[in-house]
């Protein structure tokens, strides 16, 4: 007699994933569905879809979604919101979307404290669109645009969004995870959960950022990906809670 220890979530639906062996973000889609499955938030929930590897979001969340314009999720879901003050908005964005042609949209969101959640991906490349310099990518990172490693003088330095956005008044809750290993893939669950708490109890604006490998991208096996995340990019972009306001305690 068979014995059921795994099934999918309800706030997902039965469409394969299209993404790289390796990559991340089937991993976050699933936990930010069993997060709105289980705090039973799937009738009520409209999901905004970035550009980005995570374009077709909208055909894995089994939600009521929208697509936006490239970096412009946060300005949709806060119209979303604003008409449909009950509803649970989210979007979920890449480091190219959310921290390059969407800046504005994201600092302005969380400065104004719009009651929405933000599911962010850093995997410091565009992925989508080939591999190029990203706002994220890391000094001396090699990307298509970055054949030589990226340099200060030439492009600048790593946007660490996190550290940015916890200095704004409107954000109640500002976190960044990982999930390269079970106990972080249960912390980054944590923090979602909590993330999508701090809408429901009206408190502000909340984001997670979630590190996540690109193998493709990197040009590395998905074990490799991993180890080169933990060596490279923990370091300048430190995990832990940046932002928690009295309320969400």
């Amino acid at each position: 007699m068979s014995k059921v220890i795994a099934s999918r979530t309800a706030a997902l639906t039965e469409t394969p994933f299209h993404y790289c062996p390796g990559c991340a973000h089937g991993i976050i889609h699933r936990l930010t569905a069993e997060v709105i499955d289980e705090l039973g938030l799937q009738e009520k929930t409209v999901g905004v879809a970035s550009v980005g590897c995570s374009v077709f979001a909208y055909d894995y969340f089994n939600v009521d979604m929208l697509q936006a314009a490239h970096g412009r999720a946060p300005a949709v879901a806060t119209g979303v919101k604003r008409v449909l003050p009950e509803a649970t908005v989210f979007t979920y964005q890449g480091d190219g979307d959310l921290a390059a042609i969407g800046t504005a949209e994201i600092v302005h969101a969380a400065g104004r404290g719009e009651k929405i959640t933000v599911i962010f991906v850093n995997n410091a490349n565009y992925g989508m669109t080939g591999g190029q310099q990203a706002p994220t990518t890391l000094l001396g990172q090699v990307t298509k645009t970055t054949p030589n490693g990226r340099t200060s003088e030439a492009n600048g330095y790593p946007i660490r969004v996190c550290e940015l956005l916890s200095t704004l008044t409107g954000a109640a809750y500002i976190a960044r995870t990982a999930v390269f290993d079970p106990a972080h893939v249960t912390q980054t669950k944590k923090a979602i959960r909590k993330a999508f708490e701090v809408q429901e109890k009206g408190l502000g604006f909340s984001l997670v950022e979630v590190l996540g490998n690109c193998p493709t991208n990197w040009h590395l096996s998905p074990g490799d990906s991993v180890k080169w995340l933990k060596e490279n990019m923990l370091p300048y972009y430190p995990l832990g809670e940046f932002k928690v306001s009295e309320e969400v305690e």
